[in-house]
């Protein structure tokens, strides 16, 4: 699935960039450690272990110790982020060992329970951080390196979101924009359409691709046990767009009630697009078929001009197939997603991850601070299709066009930000009733009753 992650079609991706940046460490490295297949997959260049030895030297020796990560980002998102490790791998003898799952959110817990746990967990949603925290105790806190860190490439909103009663838990990993709607460049042109610059410029646009004879949008929200969770996001877009930035956080914070009146009209002017039968689903079917498509594959109808828009975050980006060109004027772009009243202005939807740790071995320490650190950051975006709120992050180092303008918003200090809202609402309803509630919302029942329902649904 592709909950919270990012991973685009780069200029320079994956291994290759890789590759060409351990290549310019030089040949001077040092003890190179364990160089085994991840050397390999980082393309066989010298890594330059004196960016590495302020971890021995915190530390201690790590050599022959392991790190666990336990993810959401699953194939083939996850391979970036394999081979950002290879050099810490080298030069600290930590083997970090990766894991994924679509399953993540209730798994998770089931290995807390059962006293499993992975050494780190990439979460995607602080409401989840909240709950594990207060139901199970069985987070560490940060340790110093690691907030330094956040202290200094990190606004402190940041912070916040990976603080529970206090104490700091979790770092920010990556990050992502979601208020963007995927198009072909070439389907607008053949056909005359321009990109809208407001919502009613997009509803005007949708009828119009309608009187062609074509399905405008394409969506999709199953994800496993996760199903549901692409829905909150739209909804979470159109509420900052309807009623503004402070009933959204008098929302997610439960100041006023899941079923406000406010909340009510934000699920119904999303109702227009999702529940429209005339403008959904292209290349799957009615509009029910939005539940039991795929989150991966929803947008792909796209290329075949089987719908002509798709409203999905900057992590979309590495499900359209292997040679597709994302940019103005290549086979996919995406262009913001407009606002609806002028007095809120542009709003931006956004989430990430946080690295929470169970265990506090010096290997999983050391681990922790090398990827809430500038250094990794800056790794990870030349990899491509990646995205941070690390303000140590030169922009130049984003590959390819649709993470760098992920960046720049959240580098905007003028931009309306606010976080996903699901990720900051207690676990049993962000990533709970909120999900299913969209599934049933979409299948047939009314706005309503669904919302009603999450609303007795939130915990005491």
């Amino acid at each position: 699935m592709v909950h919270k992650t990012r991973k685009g079609t780069a200029a320079i991706g994956g291994v290759a960039a890789l590759a060409l940046l351990l290549a310019a460490c030089g040949d001077d490295g040092g003890d190179d450690g364990d160089s085994g297949d991840d050397a390999s997959a980082g393309g066989g260049g010298d890594v330059d272990c004196a960016d590495f030895e302020h971890y021995t030297e915190t530390y201690g020796d790590l050599e022959g110790t392991e790190v666990t990560i336990y993810s959401t980002i699953t194939p083939p998102e996850d391979q970036s982020h394999i081979d950002s490790y290879v050099g810490f791998e080298e030069c600290t003898g930590v083997d970090v060992v990766y894991e994924s799952s679509d399953e993540f959110e209730a798994q998770l817990q089931v290995r807390i329970q059962g006293g499993n746990p992975p050494d780190i967990a990439y979460l995607p949603q602080p409401g989840l951080l909240q709950t594990i925290v207060r139901d199970t105790g069985a987070p560490v806190p940060a340790p110093a390196g690691v907030e330094e860190n956040v202290d200094e490439y990190f606004s402190p909103d940041w912070k916040e979101y990976g603080t529970v009663d206090g104490t700091f838990y979790a770092a920010p990993l990556g990050s992502n924009v979601k208020s963007f709607v995927w198009y072909a460049p070439s389907a607008f042109e053949d056909n005359g359409y321009e990109i809208p610059e407001t919502w009613a410029e997009m509803i005007a646009l949708s009828d119009q691709i309608v009187a062609d004879g074509g399905i405008p949008w394409c969506q999709g929200i199953a994800s496993g046990d996760a199903t549901g969770w692409p829905a909150t996001d739209f909804i979470e877009d159109v509420l900052l767009r309807t009623a503004g930035p402070d009933v959204y956080d008098q929302w997610y914070q439960h100041e006023i009630p899941f079923n406000d009146p406010q909340v009510v009209d934000a699920v119904n002017t999303a109702g227009e697009i999702l529940k429209n039968p005339d403008y959904v689903n292209g290349g799957f079917g009615d509009v029910s078929s939005i539940a039991t498509t795929d989150v991966n594959q929803a947008g792909l109808p796209i290329l075949e001009q089987q719908c002509y828009m798709h409203r999905a975050a900057s992590f979309y980006a590495p499900n359209w197939p292997e040679g597709t060109e994302i940019a103005e004027d290549g086979d996919v772009y995406a262009f913001y997603l407009p606002p609806i009243e002028e007095e809120f202005g542009d709003p931006v939807l956004g989430a990430g991850e946080f690295t929470v740790a169970f265990d506090d071995r010096p290997e999983v320490q050391a681990f922790q601070e090398y990827v809430a650190g500038a250094e990794w950051a800056n790794l990870k975006a030349t990899l491509g299709g990646w995205v941070s709120a690390n303000t140590g992050v030169d922009l130049d180092n984003y590959q390819d066009p649709i993470s760098r303008l992920s960046a720049e918003l959240l580098q905007d200090d003028d931009a309306v930000f606010r976080f996903d809202a699901s990720d900051l609402m207690p676990g049993d309803v962000g990533a709970g009733s909120f999900w299913t509630g969209m599934v049933d919302w979409i299948t047939g029942a009314d706005t309503e009753t669904v919302l009603t329902q999450i609303e007795e649904n939130w915990p005491e």
